[in-house]
């Protein structure tokens, strides 16, 4: 990545993709870069859902539905200053929800199952288990051509990833 530069309008980012597809490091290396503020998804998710995951249980729409609304909220409240959350939006419907009333772009990150799920295996403090990779992919909505995404394969390093959302933000201001 080049070691120019260039400042972008406050935007309003979902780094969306099933659990270990690398959502938190890319999210914080957007926000230390452009300043924006961040908000790990995960943290969102009320003690139920989290103490559902920790147990191996897949939540359900109604179980994510609550989730989903703070996520909204938390987006909607920075429309001046910009952010980054973190969020599966693993369906179409979710992310219609995130993106109710707002500018928002999504930045998909996708890999081979077995890449990720090595990731999941040897990550430690999440309560995510690998075992619910399976259900995550099954759920997984790809982003549609008509939706506002950026598409990021995530076998690349973090620095290559992040050059590809950068050149593609910028490229969407012009």
């Amino acid at each position: 990545m080049s070691d120019t530069f260039e400042p972008l309008k406050p935007r309003l980012l979902v780094v969306m993709g099933v659990s270990g597809s690398g959502k938190t490091t890319i999210a914080q290396a957007l926000c230390q870069r452009y300043g924006w503020p961040f908000q790990e998804g995960d943290e969102l998710h009320p003690a139920a859902n989290v103490e559902k995951m920790r147990s191996g249980i897949p939540l359900t729409d109604e179980d994510r539905a609550p989730w989903l609304l703070k996520c909204h909220d938390w987006l909607e409240s920075h429309i001046d200053t910009g952010g980054v959350l973190t969020c599966s939006a693993l369906k179409r419907s979710y992310r219609d929800l995130l993106r109710k009333g707002l500018n928002v772009t999504f930045v998909y990150l996708h890999a081979p199952e077995k890449l990720i799920s090595d990731r999941m295996a040897h990550r430690v403090g999440h309560y995510m288990p690998p075992s619910l990779l399976p259900s995550q992919i099954a759920t997984l909505e790809i982003p549609g051509p008509d939706e506002p995404v950026i598409r990021v394969d995530s076998e690349d390093a973090p620095d290559v990833m992040l050059a590809h959302i950068i050149q593609a933000l910028h490229a969407e201001e012009k």
